[in-house]
């Protein structure tokens, strides 16, 4: 059994997989019908609606390009049997109001708060509730979601909802500040290129992030937390991670980012934070990681030796209890030029670089990577027996990972974003008084040897 799959299973989800969508609901029976309907059929193509504060039962089709305006919150309460909102035409703006699913309609059917088949959608300051998909985008390229909140269905599994964005062979969208909770996945992206996700908040779900065979998508100042997962990568070229925050993502097998057969992808700047497993890579290659600060993870870096040509540089590492746990009996990746806060070499010098190789990887650490329960003895008196005797005896090394040139100070981490209050809790206090201690001590030390 794959790491992949303990960790859908622990999550209480279906295993990872491509979701293919169902065939599209059409209109619903008069009985079933929003009474903003006829209105909406007899708008002349381009027309803006205005609606009036109220509540709106039933479900409504827009099949020509339209703007539906809700004032004072108006609320569309569904049929309880499929989307409330069904978009079926270009160019339609839905805005301001309150959608609730009554909790029915059917996973098989893909039933939303909004589904959208059709190109130049834009949902902007709404709010979805009691659907299993709150957004759904179906072939719907140029759609931009923004400013919206989506709440999954309390009580319900995981495999028995759907995800709070949910985007399918769309190219071009766009994602922006919206706030996602209790859903079964964040934003869940697949087949689709080319779109921008920026300054959403998502918390409570299984993975906050899920991405598959999605290529040439970039991703800015999200926070991702309190998850089985934040981020999910999966078979996906030449991703940018940028500013995001993934944080307390704890569990079994959880973690900060997977990536699993990513290539060409950038992430910098960003925030890995007290998550079981800061970043987990599985057949990734070519990929960068830079100036992150990574810190509290159990383990701060899973590597599996199916991956090649990655790069970590100006990384911060701080109070992980491992480094590295290497999956494998080789590794090409490159750790030079990070700081490590247990690197115990000085820096005589003072030329910001530590005087010894930073070794990442200790027997018992490669040992625990290949064995499920090695994580309950990290700080057990036999795997400190294990570390002395591989550097009394270095024949017993299974494989080595180093940084040849460590920073003795912290890297520039002013890019960084300000960590989300949701987190101003016990761990990050912690951190934030560490980070200042660190840097005050770097700092005293550093000046003490230039004398």
């Amino acid at each position: 059994m794959t790491f992949l799959l303990l960790m859908a299973l622990a999550a209480g989800g279906p295993e990872m997989s491509t979701i293919e969508p169902s065939a599209l609901e059409g209109r619903p029976p008069p009985s079933e019908t929003s009474p903003l309907q006829e209105r909406v059929d007899a708008a002349p193509s381009g027309a803006r609606l205005d609606v009036e504060p109220g509540e709106y039962a039933g479900d409504l089709v827009l099949e020509r390009p339209v703007t539906l305006v809700g004032h004072g919150r108006p609320r569309l309460v569904g049929s309880g049997k499929g989307s409330v909102v069904r978009v079926r035409a270009p160019g339609v703006t839905v805005e301001g109001f309150d959608i609730d699913g009554r909790g029915g309609g059917s996973i098989d059917r893909d039933s939303s708060g909004i589904h959208v088949a059709a190109p130049g959608f834009t949902a902007r300051d709404c709010r979805v509730t009691g659907a299993l998909f709150g957004i759904y985008l179906r072939a719907a390229d140029r759609a931009r979601v923004e400013r919206c909140e989506i709440h999954g269905i309390p009580g319900k599994e995981d495999g028995e909802k759907g995800s709070g964005i949910h985007v399918w062979n769309t190219q071009g969208f766009e994602l922006i500040g919206n706030v996602i909770a209790r859903s079964r996945d964040g934003l869940y992206i697949q087949s689709s290129s080319g779109g921008r996700m920026r300054g959403n908040l998502v918390h409570d779900v299984r993975y906050g992030l899920h991405f598959m065979y999605s290529d040439d998508n970039a991703f800015e100042d999200n926070v991702f937390e309190d998850s089985a997962a934040g981020g999910v990568l999966m078979y996906s070229r030449r991703l940018t991670l940028r500013r995001n925050q993934f944080l307390h993502n704890r569990g079994f097998a959880s973690v900060g980012v997977l990536c699993q057969s990513c290539e060409d992808s950038l992430a910098e700047d960003n925030v890995l934070l007290d998550n079981a497993r800061g970043l987990f890579l599985e057949g990734s290659r070519r990929n960068v990681f830079r100036r992150n600060l990574i810190a509290d993870s159990d383990a701060a870096i899973v590597l599996f030796d199916s991956c090649a040509d990655n790069r970590f540089e100006d990384n911060a590492f701080l109070g992980n209890l491992s480094p590295l746990t290497l999956v494998g009996r080789r590794t090409d990746t490159s750790f030079d030029g990070n700081f490590w806060s247990d690197n115990d070499w000085p820096d005589l010098d003072g030329d910001g670089r530590s005087d010894g190789e930073y070794v990442l990887s200790s027997l018992f650490d490669h040992l625990r990577g290949n064995l499920t329960a090695g994580d309950l003895l990290v700080r057990s008196p036999a795997a400190l027996a294990l570390a002395a005797a591989e550097r009394t005896f270095p024949v017993l090394e299974a494989v080595k990972a180093v940084d040849h040139r460590p920073l003795s100070r912290l890297p520039d981490l002013s890019r960084l974003p300000v960590v989300h209050p949701r987190a101003q809790r016990g761990s990050l206090s912690g951190m934030t008084t560490s980070l200042g201690l660190l840097a005050v001590g770097v700092t005293v030390l550093s000046r003490g040897r230039r004398r």
